[in-house]
């Protein structure tokens, strides 16, 4: 076994934490931590443009909870990477929160690109799922503040990261409870404007299979499949037919706040957000089923979480 690594991913609406080895034998991750915590640290950032403290505050508790996981698996220090994605690359503040994670964990945020995030999700989900078909595999990783497209078989050939994700589209547009037909239609037009832009660098037309990772997906394929309380092992590989998820996302985008809540896979911090990540995911399910003929879809438990570690593990060895 390698010597452990620590990857964190702090996003628009949660922070996670993979302590992990690689096994040598099978060049797997070998999970000994896998956290996570919902700050909702983007809370207002597509409207101000800023942080907020108590959101910066609410993240910063978190990374304490992690540094002690990470000095209880003697992970060097050298070998922490945090990566900081969509709230952070919009935040004119954002120094106030890379200098509080810098003195927790005396490692510096990296606040990446929508290509390199889109990178690291699509490498964390291909490597998990052993039986995808032969032939390009179009990853989507629906976020708080965005959505990465990658498009690849071992590798990815094409990615956009585009500027929708759960958080972003309810502050602007589902602001009732449930969202009104109009909301639901501003939110939609945001969606296709994006995937027309999607569709012009990324060739929608060739994935074999659609593979859907990150919360918002996970969470639709859990109440798709029926499971009463949160099952990794149920969820990951998942295959859906097109039409189960684009009922199931319809169902979630109608129901209230307190109707979400009576679906106990849902996380509490997404029970406000699943709505639009749902219109998100059912919306890209329909343009590609559109486009390449695809039926059924595929979901991935493990996203840019994993393809860090990997990367981290590829540096050390």
């Amino acid at each position: 076994m390698s010597a452990p690594v620590a990857a964190i991913d702090c996003g628009t609406n949660s922070i996670r934490l993979l302590i992990a080895r690689r096994d040598e034998a099978t060049g797997t991750l070998v999970d000994l931590e896998r956290r996570l915590e919902m700050v909702r640290l983007g809370l207002g950032v597509d409207r101000t443009g800023r942080f907020d403290p108590v959101a910066v505050e609410r993240t910063l508790e978190a990374a304490r909870g992690y540094r002690e996981l990470v000095d209880r698996h003697g992970v060097d220090p050298r070998d922490i990477r945090f990566v900081a994605t969509s709230a952070t690359r919009d935040a004119a503040n954002r120094d106030v929160f890379i200098d509080g994670i810098r003195e927790i964990l005396g490692v510096t945020p990296e606040v990446i690109t929508g290509q390199e995030e889109a990178a690291l999700s699509f490498r964390g989900a291909v490597s998990t799922i052993a039986d995808l078909p032969d032939g390009p595999r179009l990853v989507v990783d629906i976020g708080g503040g965005s959505t990465e497209l990658v498009l690849g078989e071992e590798t990815p050939t094409h990615r956009i990261s585009l500027d929708i994700g759960s958080v972003r589209l309810t502050e602007r547009h589902l602001l009732s409870d449930p969202p009104t037909d109009a909301e639901i239609a501003g939110a939609l037009a945001d969606v296709d404007a994006m995937l027309d832009r999607a569709a012009a660098e990324v060739p929608l037309e060739r994935p074999a299979v659609l593979v859907g990772v990150a919360g918002t997906v996970t969470t639709v394929t859990a109440v798709a499949s029926g499971i009463r309380d949160y099952r990794p092992d149920v969820t990951h590989g998942a295959r859906l037919e097109v039409e189960q998820v684009l009922a199931t996302c319809r169902a979630l985008l109608a129901e209230t706040r307190e109707e979400r809540a009576g679906h106990q896979v849902i996380h509490p911090g997404r029970l406000d957000v699943i709505g639009a990540g749902a219109l998100i995911w059912a919306r890209i399910v329909e343009r590609i089923a559109a486009a390449a003929g695809i039926t059924s879809t595929r979901t991935s438990e493990h996203d840019i979480l994993d393809g860090i570690a990997l990367d981290l593990l590829d540096q050390v060895s």
